[in-house]
């Protein structure tokens, strides 16, 4: 068996594009959708997803506002920070704080306080996720809710079949076991306490991994003929694992010997291709959809506002 590849980078695609017409009909009636996004110290990955996410928004036409602030900021320094550039935030439809922070900032803290229900983007914050438990419209958490349209627009079925989710992270894990419960899944959340996690995941017909270690989900936890969607987004540098990892996957290989790193899902890339009838790779899965479904989010918002 050789599982069909869920192609993200087509399905951002087709959500990017349908926002077009209605970043176009809020112009029309005088709102310009607008992002803000605080960026707090020089954590290298943070600053790739911000640019990336500012560089989407200006493709959309989307208006950004980023706001980047030291890193050596205490939580009262980060506060008084914000609360001057009030006005400026104000100003946005759609507002997210780019995690990690520093780990001398409370996170919680600072979104409690600049970010409320009418402005989150990112789906994190108590009122959106009152929603989502609820199952009311409104923005979700951004990866689920791009994995979910993964599925529907591969026409890949939910209701009543078996799904299990490795990880229980209010981003990804919590949310995504919420959204395919709405969808009529019998869900399963597997973690670090879960007695034999290869049983639990053998079970599933459709099976998500955000667990953060990679290739960690191996022949033994995967169902042959099972959905695998992969969450994972790790950096491999230990040639020896690589080549266990991608032995079958030249190409892999060699753009591992001219840069000493290969990027690799949370699940065992030969065994999810073998054994599913269905996979995200890594990378190109998931990783496209979560920057599509924050520029959903933000349009939402703002076509909320100019409603209110």
């Amino acid at each position: 068996m050789s599982g069909l590849v869920l192609d993200g980078k087509r399905i951002r695609d087709e959500i990017l594009s349908e926002l077009r017409p209605r970043i176009e009909a809020l112009k029309a009636k005088g709102r310009t959708p607008a992002l803000a996004v605080v960026l707090v110290g020089d954590d290298p990955a943070s600053h790739i997803y911000v640019r990336n996410k500012l560089k989407a928004s200006e493709e959309l036409g989307i208006r950004s506002i980023e706001l980047r602030v030291p890193g050596d900021l205490s939580t009262a320094q980060l506060s008084e920070y914000l609360s001057a550039r009030k006005d400026e935030l104000g100003s946005a439809d759609a507002i997210l704080v780019q995690m990690p922070l520093p780990p001398q900032i409370d996170g919680e803290a600072i979104t409690t306080r600049f970010v409320d229900g009418a402005h989150d983007v990112d789906g994190f914050g108590p009122f959106s996720l009152g929603q989502l438990v609820l199952n009311r419209p409104w923005p979700r958490a951004c990866t689920p809710a791009g994995i979910m349209e993964l599925l529907r627009r591969y026409g890949i079925a939910i209701a009543g079949r078996k799904a299990v989710v490795g990880g229980r992270s209010d981003i990804v894990g919590k949310p995504m076991a919420l959204l395919l419960l709405h969808a009529n899944a019998t869900v399963t959340i597997c973690h670090s306490r879960t007695t034999d996690l290869a049983a639990e995941c053998r079970t599933a017909d459709i099976l998500v991994a955000a667990i953060g270690r990679p290739a960690m989900i191996g022949p033994e936890h995967i169902k042959p003929g099972a959905v695998v969607i992969d969450v994972g987004m790790n950096r491999v540098i230990d040639k020896a694992h690589a080549h266990r990892l991608f032995a079958h996957q030249p190409k892999r290989l060699e753009s591992f010997e001219k840069t000493g790193s290969v990027l690799v899902g949370d699940v065992d890339p030969r065994a999810m291709e073998e054994l599913s009838s269905a996979y995200t790779p890594v990378p190109g899965g998931v990783g496209p959809l979560t920057i599509a479904m924050l520029m959903a989010n933000t349009v939402t918002l703002a076509e909320h506002r100019q409603e209110c």
